[in-house]
């Protein structure tokens, strides 16, 4: 019996990898390839007698209203230009990133074939951590001044946001974004519904970023993904046993979907916890949901949050 089992996973095995080969080669492919504008250096390097020049080519970061002493402030501003300094000393060479944003295109091109490829343009934004990419129709912003590494002298920050201040974390943000331009929006209250929701970008991730750990899709340390799923069985018993699933109260969110240092079960375990096990949770619903139904990845995003996890048939990992 045991031999059986076994050459049934096997297969099992080959069979998928076999796939994910195909659509990696379908992928590879496909002919993109990515314009990045580095306006962080050309902003800064720019002499204020041509400043009307660069707002003539970039109209969209110089909004009505303001006058032009306001930009050129900025561009002397001594703190600004230290900041651009450090930026240079690690992004003096884009190419590597070009590379892997390249491929991240081709894979949002092949999964979504209807979607152009964007223009990437790079800027300092004054460290707008909640805004890091930005994905609008034909424009992918990066503020690159929150990609200098989380032990950066600049980041005076809670460990919890600075630990995703890496260059690992660009294309996970990137997808971030893009995922909330095709996801479906939550249109109740319910935990699950924001689990689910959060399941289904991390669920993209899978797909658009297949050779980034769990860990990165996440933003999470290996140790903190190794504590989910060495505690799944545990979180989602507690989840059942008070309730919260089907619950709209608000205060579930900031417990356990919302960015935070740790999850809040107000129990001892919660030093240990890494924020956002809601999250992580609905993430392994969306994965079983997928494996357990043939559905394409489009109506994945449509699905509303009670099919998904009835069709799951998620049970935890004990």
């Amino acid at each position: 019996m045991k031999k059986y089992l076994f050459l049934v996973v096997f297969c099992l095995f080959i069979l998928s990898c076999d796939k994910k080969n195909k659509v990696e080669s379908a992928v590879t492919a496909i002919p993109l390839e990515v314009k990045v504008e580095r306006f962080d250096k050309i902003f800064f390097e720019t002499s204020p007698k041509d400043l009307e020049k660069v707002k003539k080519e970039f109209p969209y970061f110089f909004p009505e209203g303001n006058d032009n002493s306001v930009w050129l402030q900025k561009m002397q501003d001594p703190i600004l230009r230290e900041l651009y300094t450090e930026v240079q000393k690690k992004y003096a060479d884009f190419d590597p990133e070009k590379l892997e944003l390249e491929s991240l295109f081709k894979h949002i091109k092949y999964y979504f074939p209807q979607t152009k490829a964007p223009k990437v343009i790079t800027v300092i934004s004054e460290m707008d951590y909640k805004n890091k990419v930005i994905y609008a129709d034909s424009l992918v912003i990066i503020s690159l001044e929150l990609y200098l590494g989380k032990n950066h002298k600049f980041y005076q920050f809670p460990n919890y946001i600075k630990q995703n201040f890496e260059q690992r974390q660009i294309l996970p943000d990137v997808v971030s974004s893009f995922s909330s331009r095709k996801i479906a929006p939550v249109t109740d209250k319910k935990m699950l519904s924001q689990m689910i929701y959060f399941g289904k970008q991390l669920y993209l991730k899978d797909l658009l970023l297949p050779n980034y750990t769990d860990a990165e899709k996440m933003g999470y340390t290996p140790e903190q993904i190794k504590w989910c799923e060495e505690n799944e069985s545990y979180m989602w018993r507690y989840f059942i046993e008070k309730e919260m699933l089907y619950s709209d109260d608000q205060k579930l969110i900031p417990r356990f979907i919302n960015p935070a240092p740790f999850s809040k079960f107000y129990l001892e375990i919660d030093n240990d916890s890494p924020g956002q096990v809601g999250a992580w949770i609905g993430w392994q619903i969306v994965r079983s949901y997928m494996k357990n139904n043939e559905v394409p990845i489009a109506d994945l995003l449509k699905t509303d949050a009670k099919e998904i996890f009835v069709k799951s048939k998620y049970k935890p990992k004990k």
